[in-house]
């Protein structure tokens, strides 16, 4: 569906999901490009997160959904969708380096309210992909090259 270059079979991916994965930063680009409301999620996996909704460390509290990085660009948005996805993939690759059994994995669902990042929680979740690390790489090298980032609105 994606071309054999953006996603592949199952490998990687735990057996149990047989989920397919994205390969690259450009599969990912036609992957959002041909799909809406899909979003990013680092965790361990959709196996693990099934009835699991996300938690606000700081409170302590339940939230109603999964806590998740939106994929489609805003309609804001005038720059081309790698930069975009770049961004995004490298907003959450912290997650998965403080711990090494967190995964990027792709995942498509229903916005059922926002989290204390004001982030989309998610609900009714279907996986779709999951994330390879060389995609990660990919992003962490675009976003370096192409944004200054680091920098915030103070200036």
């Amino acid at each position: 569906m994606y071309g054999e270059s953006a996603i592949t079979g199952g490998e990687p991916c735990p057996p149990s999901h047989g989920l397919p994965t994205v390969e690259s930063l450009a599969g990912l680009a036609r992957l959002v490009a041909d799909r809406s409301g899909l979003y990013l999620r680092y965790s361990k996996g959709p196996d693990e997160d099934e009835g699991r909704p996300s938690v606000d460390y700081e409170s302590g509290l339940r939230l109603p959904g999964l806590s998740v990085t939106v994929l489609d660009a805003e309609s804001w948005w005038t720059r081309p969708l790698l930069d975009w996805l770049a961004r995004q993939v490298c907003k959450y690759t912290h997650l998965a380096e403080k711990e090494s059994d967190r995964r990027a994995w792709i995942l498509t669902g229903r916005v059922v309210g926002r989290g204390p990042d004001h982030e989309p929680l998610i609900g009714d979740v279907r996986p779709v992909a999951w994330l390879d690390e060389a995609v990660i790489e990919q992003s962490r090298r675009h976003y370096e090259s192409t944004f200054d980032a680091g920098r915030d609105s103070t200036g």
